[in-house]
C-alpha cells in the first residue's frame, strides 16, 4: 500500500504546475487515437459487412491494443529516440532514495491511466464507425469485445515495460518494430489456417456476454503477465548500469 501511495505522489509531482503539458499530451492522444481508431473501425466495418476474413483486421487488433497503455506525445517520442530521455530519467530516479518497486509501480499506474483514456477513445470511435458491428453486438456485447482486446493488450504490456526499463531508446524502438512484424505474421498464420480473430472474438462476446471465457481469460492472463514481468523488471532495474 505504501508503494502505491509513493507512486501516486510521484505522478502528482510530475504533473503539478504543468497544465499546458497535460493539455498537449491529451490533445495529441485524442488525435493519434482518433487516427488509429478511425482506421481500425473502417477496416473492421468492411470485414464484417463483406463477410470477409481480412487478415488486416486481425493484424490491427493484435498490434494496436498493447499500445493503448502508453502516453503519446510527439515531442517526447522524438527525444526518446534521439536523446534516450527515458534511460536518463531512470538514472536520475535511481540516484534518489526511491526503491525500484516504487519506480515500477509508478509506470504501471501510468499505463493503467493510459489504457483508460486511450481505450475509451480507440474503442469508442471504432464502435461509432462500425455500423455493421453495432448490428451484430449490443452495447454490452461490445463492452465485452473491448475488454477482451484490452486484456490482450495487458498481456503484452508487462513485456513492453520490461524492455523499456532494460534497454536504450533505440533498442526499444526496434523491439516495437519486431512486435509489429510478429503481429503481422500471427495474423497471416491465422488467415492461412482458416480462422479469424475478429469474428471469433465477436462471436464469443455475442454468445457469452459478461460470462465470456475469452474475455476473462485475456484479462486474467494479462494481469498475471504484468505481475510476472514486474518481478523480472525490478531485478533488471537493480542490476542495470544506467551510466
Amino acid at each position: 500500500m505504501q508503494t502505491l501511495k509513493d507512486s501516486w505522489f510521484m505522478i502528482r509531482g510530475d504533473y503539478r504546475g504543468d497544465k499546458m503539458g497535460i493539455l498537449l499530451k491529451l490533445l495529441f492522444s485524442i488525435v493519434f487515437m482518433g487516427y488509429l481508431g478511425g482506421l481500425t473501425g473502417m477496416v473492421i466495418n468492411d470485414s464484417i459487412g463483406n463477410h470477409e476474413r481480412m487478415a488486416i483486421a486481425d493484424y490491427l487488433l493484435l498490434a494496436l491494443p498493447p499500445m493503448l497503455g502508453f502516453t503519446y506525445c510527439r515531442q517526447h517520442a522524438a527525444k526518446y529516440w534521439s536523446g534516450d530521455t527515458y534511460t536518463k530519467m531512470l538514472a536520475y530516479l535511481s540516484s534518489l532514495p526511491i526503491p525500484p518497486n516504487v519506480i515500477l509501480c509508478k509506470r504501471k499506474l501510468q499505463s493503467l491511466a493510459s489504457f483508460g483514456l486511450n481505450g475509451v477513445l480507440f474503442f469508442g470511435l471504432v464502435y461509432a464507425i462500425c455500423n455493421h458491428l453495432r448490428d451484430d453486438l449490443s452495447l454490452l456485447g461490445y463492452l465485452v469485445f473491448a475488454l477482451t482486446w484490452t486484456g490482450f493488450g495487458l498481456l503484452l504490456t508487462g513485456l513492453y515495460i520490461f524492455i523499456e526499463f532494460s534497454c536504450s531508446g533505440r533498442t526499444y524502438f526496434w523491439f516495437i518494430m519486431l512486435m509489429l512484424l510478429l503481429a503481422f505474421g500471427a495474423a497471416m498464420l491465422v488467415k492461412f489456417s482458416g480462422g479469424n480473430l475478429l469474428l471469433y472474438s465477436i462471436s464469443c462476446s455475442k454468445e457469452w456476454g459478461l460470462l465470456s471465457p475469452l474475455m476473462w481469460g485475456t484479462l486474467l492472463a494479462g494481469t498475471v503477465s504484468v505481475q510476472l514481468f514486474s518481478k523480472w523488471t525490478i531485478h533488471r532495474l537493480k542490476s542495470r548500469d544506467l551510466a
